[in-house]
Parts: C-alpha cells; sequence; structure tokens
C-alpha cells in the first residue's frame, strides 16, 4: 500500500465512523436500491445477473464494513451499547445483517435481497428535517393522540351504523362490523375507493357525516404538524440569531434579556462572497452587524475593509435617508440586519446603544469628508 493512501483511508474511516452519512454512505444506498429494483425486473436481471448480483453485494460489503468500523468506534469510547441500541445503531445493525441472515435462513436469493430496501432508513439520521419532524412529533403527541382517538371513535361508530343501516340489503359487504370497517376508513379518510357504497338513505347520510368528519380530523392533524413546524423554525431562527448576536461586541455589555429583546429584531442574512449590500444612492431602511466575514465599504479615494463586530448603514438611519457609499462582501459572510422601525424602537429601549451609534456615526462622517 503506499504512503499517501494510507492517511486517505485512515479519514475515510474516521467518516465512517462519524455519526454522518458520508457520500460513499449515499451512493451506495442509491446503488443499492438500483440493484434491487434491478433484481425485481427479469429481463433486466437476466440480461445482467452476475451484475447486478455484484452490486448488491459490494453495497452490502461497504455496508458491513462500515458498521463493524462504527462498532469498533463506539467501544473505543465506551459507548457500545448507547451506539447499538440506537436509533442509528439499530438502522446500520439491521442494514448490516437482514440480509444474510435471512440467506442463512435459507431464504430465496431474490426474496432475500428484498430486504435492501431497509438500506434507505441510513439517510434518516443525516436529514436535519426529520429530525425536526421527531421533535415536533414528540413535542405535540398529546394533540396528535387525541386527534388520533377521536378518529378511532368516528371510524367504530360509523362502522357499527352502517351495519345496523346496511346488513340487510347488501349483507355481502355490510355483514359484519369488521367487514364494515374496511368502509369507514376508506370513507374517513375521504379515499372513497367506490367499491362499497351505501344504498338506504340513512345510510348515505351517515356516509356524508363520516366523510365530513374525515376533513375535520385530517384538517386537525394538519394544523397540529402545521403550528408544530412553525414554532420549532422560529425556535431554531432564534437560536441562531441568539448565537450571532452574542458574538457582536457591539451587543457585549447587553444583558440576557436585552439581547433577547434585540435578537427578536433582528433577521439574518448568509451572504457569499464579492455580493453587493448597500447601493449608493439608494434610499436606507436598515443596519447591517457583521456576526461573522467581512465587508468593504466603497468611499471616494478609498476603501475601508469592516470586519466582524462591525456595523453600517446607520447614516441613513441617523439623518440622510440615502446611502452614500457601495458596500460589499469580501468573503462568506452572516450579516444581522436591523430595520427602520426596529432600529427606532431599539435605541429608544437602549439609550447607550443610541449613543454608541451616534457617537461611531460622528467619527465616520469626520472621517469621510
Amino acid at each position: 500500500m503506499s504512503t499517501p493512501l494510507i492517511p486517505a483511508l485512515a479519514q475515510f474511516v474516521a467518516a465512517t465512523a462519524g455519526r454522518n452519512m458520508t457520500r460513499v454512505a449515499y451512493v451506495a444506498v442509491a446503488a443499492g436500491l438500483l440493484g434491487m429494483v434491478l433484481l425485481t425486473v427479469d429481463p433486466a436481471y437476466a440480461a445482467a445477473p452476475r451484475w447486478v448480483d455484484a452490486l448488491l453485494s459490494a453495497c452490502l460489503a461497504y455496508f458491513v464494513f462500515e458498521w463493524l468500523v462504527r462498532l469498533r468506534h463506539m467501544a473505543r469510547q465506551g459507548r457500545l451499547s448507547l451506539y447499538v441500541f440506537s436509533f442509528a445503531g439499530l438502522v446500520d445493525g439491521i442494514g448490516a445483517l437482514a440480509v444474510p441472515v435471512a440467506l442463512l435462513f435459507g431464504v430465496e436469493p431474490r426474496t432475500a435481497w428484498l430486504l435492501s430496501v431497509l438500506w434507505v432508513l441510513k439517510v434518516v439520521p443525516g436529514i436535519p428535517g426529520l429530525r425536526q419532524l421527531r421533535r415536533v412529533l414528540v413535542l405535540e403527541s398529546g394533540p396528535l393522540a387525541s386527534v388520533l382517538v377521536i378518529f378511532l371513535m368516528v371510524v367504530f361508530l360509523a362502522s357499527v351504523a352502517e351495519y345496523f343501516l346496511e346488513r340487510d340489503v347488501q349483507p355481502q359487504t355490510f355483514g359484519s362490523v369488521p367487514a364494515a370497517l374496511w368502509w369507514a376508513v376508506v370513507t374517513l379518510t375521504t379515499t372513497g375507493y367506490g367499491d362499497v357504497v351505501p344504498v338506504t338513505p340513512l345510510g348515505r347520510v351517515v356516509a356524508m357525516l363520516v366523510m365530513i368528519s374525515g376533513l375535520g380530523v385530517f384538517g386537525l392533524w394538519t394544523g397540529i404538524l402545521a403550528t408544530g413546524f412553525a414554532a420549532e423554525t422560529r425556535r431554531d431562527n432564534f437560536l441562531r440569531t441568539w448565537e450571532s448576536v452574542s458574538k457582536v461586541p457591539f451587543f457585549a455589555a447587553l444583558g440576557p434579556s436585552a439581547i433577547a429583546d434585540v435578537t427578536h429584531m433582528l433577521r439574518t442574512m448568509e451572504l457569499p462572497a464579492r455580493t453587493l449590500v448597500i447601493r449608493k444612492g439608494q434610499p436606507g431602511d436598515c443596519m447591517y452587524f457583521i456576526a461573522a466575514g467581512e465587508v468593504e465599504v466603497d468611499l471616494p479615494g478609498k476603501k475601508v475593509q469592516l470586519g466582524e463586530g462591525a456595523f453600517f448603514g446607520e447614516m441613513a438611519l441617523l439623518g440622510n435617508n440615502k446611502r452614500g457609499a457601495n458596500v460589499a462582501t469580501t468573503k462568506v459572510s452572516r450579516l444581522l440586519v436591523l430595520d427602520l422601525v426596529d432600529f427606532r424602537v431599539l435605541m429608544a429601549r437602549h439609550p447607550d446603544l443610541a449613543e454608541t451609534i451616534d457617537a461611531e456615526a460622528r467619527r465616520r462622517a469626520l472621517e469621510n469628508k
């Protein structure tokens, strides 16, 4: 093995041992699912059975290797049991062992390889949105369970009512309560396959009420999840903005309550390098604080760089509402934006900040003359 290959292999093993999915893992999941699908298409599999089998075997070998590396890594850190019984550990273990165990117990190979569909679960821990969904489901479990109880009550009441009203005219369809449950479920979910339709007047009235109830039940579920996602999004944005605000020296003297007040007013902008933030001559309706990165102010006869912790754009809010210079980012930057209305509210609540900004504005005005 060549010398340059050893650090690359070590880095690959370290990445594999980490909790995040590597690019190789994503490729392996996609390739494995493709091979599993081709396995079910007789003409495609008959044309190249060895290639399909080799593709699936290579993907399985990678997932087994990945699982063993993570087991060794966690064992060295003394967290083996924590990893094995975690969601990610169970998914890794199932992905590595499901197909071999099925083959070991004599399951027909083309059937055993269908278990490779479980590899798709490996991408779940690496998707931030799914982690947010899990948190929403945990936090809103009470309201969601309440709506589920309502759903089950409507299903059971509707199935009993249709059994009573339709059993004599449609004994094959509504001859028992369990048989009527199928109709109740497809009607409440507004799926309505059309294979089971009440024919009595009262039976159709019950069907109408069930369909309306289905819209209400799923509307409640949608509303609960949407509200939970909105709350989680606001929480994440607040935490990110709080972290950025706390790093700006301009706000360092503020207490936690004042920082929270400022955080609610600011919005965050992530900008790439060489992005024009302010154009000279345009009306100014906000000012900017640099949480990370750097901007360049194009003044007459000179250019000034402002780094992390500085602010700009305040001149247009303090007097002249026209922008006096072009400002552009020189590198990837994170800016905190304070709009004009919030600027005035913040200055009224925190006079010391107003004095600091006003003093800096006067100093810059003298320098720019």
